[in-house]
């Protein structure tokens, strides 16, 4: 059985590449137009185009995705939402489930993929980890993001969490960003990535029904260090992560 699921998973990987390349050719067009846009206006419209690729590119791999908590996002503030990082398909399930514009601290090597490249760019604050000087930079463009009312999306575990465990420990920047720009912090727990695209296997996809939860915006309070902010927002995603696992 587990050689017929290897085979399955291989498959219907090359299935998802297909279909991936062909949903995004449709939108490429508008997509072109809407790289010429001035900002936050180009970030807007991306994202709103890009929820409608994702709203045909998840089903016709077998993830569809169902959000929930929409509602913690007050019209009219923006936030930096931290989610947890258990997979590749992570960005493609945050950005466009995120409501309203929003941009994603992201790697800088997916940058240089032909076509794909240029989406990339317009839904991402690039970094490159490797440079103190690129980390520096994305901050300040971090902020520059949320100056102009758009969400930022910070991954705060760094990389994927490959531990087995719920959490990895959290970075700062989410926190230090909060912490100077005096904005939310929004936690989102994603489920279910690590069991489409599993760590290890290679060129292998399996199709699973995906969930994103955003919770209670959480401020910085009075007194209150980036360290006790970090660990207060672990403690709340680490809970839920847990609480819903457990009853799945």
């Amino acid at each position: 059985m587990n050689g017929l699921k290897l085979v399955f998973g291989k498959i219907w990987a090359v299935w998802a590449l297909v279909w991936f390349v062909v949903t995004m050719l449709l939108f490429f067009i508008p997509f072109l137009i809407i790289n010429t846009l001035p900002d936050p206006r180009k970030t807007k419209l991306f994202i709103s185009f890009a929820r409608a690729w994702m709203g045909m590119y998840l089903p016709g791999i077998g993830c569809p995705l169902t959000v929930k908590g929409k509602e913690h996002f007050r019209k009219g503030e923006n936030y930096i939402v931290v989610c947890n990082h258990n997979s590749l398909m992570d960005v493609p399930v945050s950005s466009p489930a995120i409501p309203g514009g929003n941009k994603t601290i992201a790697k800088i090597e997916f940058a240089r993929v032909p076509l794909f490249g240029m989406l990339y760019k317009m839904g991402s604050v690039l970094v490159d980890r490797s440079s103190e000087r690129s980390r520096k930079e994305s901050f300040s463009k971090m902020k520059q993001v949320l100056a102009m009312g758009l969400h930022m999306c910070i991954y705060p575990e760094g990389t994927r969490n490959l531990t087995g465990q719920p959490l990895k420990p959290f970075h700062d920047g989410a926190f230090r960003l909060a912490a100077d720009t005096r904005k939310q912090v929004l936690p989102a727990l994603i489920f279910h990535t690590q069991k489409v695209l599993p760590a290890g296997k290679g060129f292998f996809l399996w199709p699973h029904a995906l969930q994103m939860h955003f919770l209670e915006p959480v401020s910085m309070q009075t007194g209150e260090t980036i360290d006790g902010l970090k660990e207060r927002v672990f403690q709340i995603m680490k809970d839920y992560y847990v609480s819903r696992t457990n009853k799945s």
